[in-house]
């Protein structure tokens, strides 16, 4: 008796899956619950298990697109784990002697277009092709080959190649082409949407980091020793977008038809980087969280991104998302608006610059930092308040503690 193995329910807006990955092989005996092949959707990579043991017969090919409910494969009753095949000697083959090439036919010399001895030479010693003959027979005399040669040189020489052209290298100019994955392609038309559909504008300030690093220097050894994880700038960031975004709550809205949503929470969505590609979990309530609370979430969500275990309510939602680009040495970008959310705020690296501070330089490291925002909804005003806010909290830190 077989047992039909289905595409099982991954996500209320999921509708379809990709097959990418067959783990165990048609025919392989499987035990209950071991992981026989990987699903993808447009969100995360999903596992697929046998419901029972028996041997695995395959359905579904790798890369195929299924439906919610598809029979992906089916598992049979009895079998065993195959023994392993002793290793047999290679078969040595007797090379064959290749065969004799035929033999050349020597062409007739008196031909028609053959040329005449004397012709033959003129054309050789100038390089020329072999013209059309006026002799007998069509053979080629030496006045054709004579003609050949003069009207050679009246030719125009526009069609020679300059002697000042540079040469061209030579190398492998070899090209690949792999298949955009299911999150590739979601991404892609979500990208080109926000793009085509939102009135996306960019805002950018500075911030000086000296009074972040000052406090991380002094208190992150007793802040892991307390906590069990680092003092990092997402927290700082993090607090900040979230106090902001009550004193500008137009930022942590979003337009449904003719009606603007606005959230009295904040659910902070961050971008990670995974092997197949940006995800965006999100830390709920991130408005009500401690730095410390916050940083752990930050470990958890990234540590199950790299490893593709992202389930999809923890990437469904978020009011407003945080990228940070320094991570990868950016000194400065225009983010793209996480839909349907109406702004995004991106992080860069921290170069040290020489500022003006109480009208004196100093060298300082600085951060440039950009807010994208969709200006349907969000004002102008309200956009660049929003980031100067964030700045004054960033750059007097006390503020984030003390609520001012």
């Amino acid at each position: 008796m077989s047992l039909a193995i289905k595409v099982p329910p991954v996500g209320e807006s999921i509708t379809e899956v990709v097959l990418s990955r067959w783990i165990k092989q048609d025919g392989d005996y499987v035990e209950m619950d071991e992981i026989i092949a990987e699903l993808e959707s447009d969100k995360a990579t999903f596992e697929l298990t046998a419901e029972k043991a028996g041997t695995l017969k395959t359905i579904a090919k790798e890369g195929d697109t299924l439906e919610i409910g598809a029979t992906v494969c089916s598992i049979e009753e009895g079998g065993a784990a195959p023994a392993e095949k002793k290793a047999e000697p290679a078969k040595v083959e007797t090379p064959q002697p290749a065969s004799k090439p035929a033999a050349e036919t020597k062409s007739d010399s008196y031909a028609a277009g053959a040329p005449s001895p004397a012709a033959a030479k003129i054309l050789a010693e100038k390089g020329l092709e072999t013209t059309t003959g006026t002799g007998v027979g069509g053979r080629i005399t030496k006045e054709d080959a004579l003609k050949a040669q003069a009207a050679t040189k009246t030719a125009a020489p526009a069609s020679a190649p300059s002697k000042t052209s540079a040469p061209v290298p030579s190398g492998a100019r070899g090209e690949r082409r792999e298949k955009m994955s299911s999150l590739r392609k979601t991404v892609a038309k979500r990208l080109v949407a926000v793009k085509n559909e939102t009135a996306m504008l960019t805002t950018f300030n500075e911030v000086d980091m000296q009074p972040i690093m000052d406090i991380r220097a002094k208190y992150k050894d007793k802040f892991k020793e307390k906590h069990g994880v680092g003092l990092g700038f997402m927290s700082f960031f993090t607090k900040a977008v979230c106090e902001a975004l009550k004193e500008f709550p137009a930022v942590n809205a979003r337009i449904e038809g003719e009606e603007i949503v606005y959230n009295d929470f904040a659910d902070i969505s961050i971008a990670v980087s995974a092997p197949k590609g940006l995800v965006v979990p999100i830390i709920r309530n991130a408005d009500l969280m401690s730095l410390a609370q916050i940083e752990q979430a930050v470990v958890d969500l990234a540590t199950k991104a790299r490893e593709n275990k992202l389930a999809i309510d923890e990437m469904t939602g978020g009011t407003f998302t945080i990228t940070n680009g320094g991570v990868f040495g950016s000194m400065m970008s225009t983010p793209i608006i996480n839909a349907p959310q109406s702004a995004i705020l991106g992080m860069h690296n921290i170069v040290e610059r020489p500022v003006a501070i109480n009208g004196q330089v100093e060298i300082r490291p600085m951060m440039y930092v950009a807010l994208s925002y969709d200006h349907r909804i969000i004002d102008g005003r309200e956009s660049v308040g929003f980031l100067v806010r964030v700045k004054q909290l960033l750059e007097d830190p006390a503020r984030l503690l003390l609520g001012v």
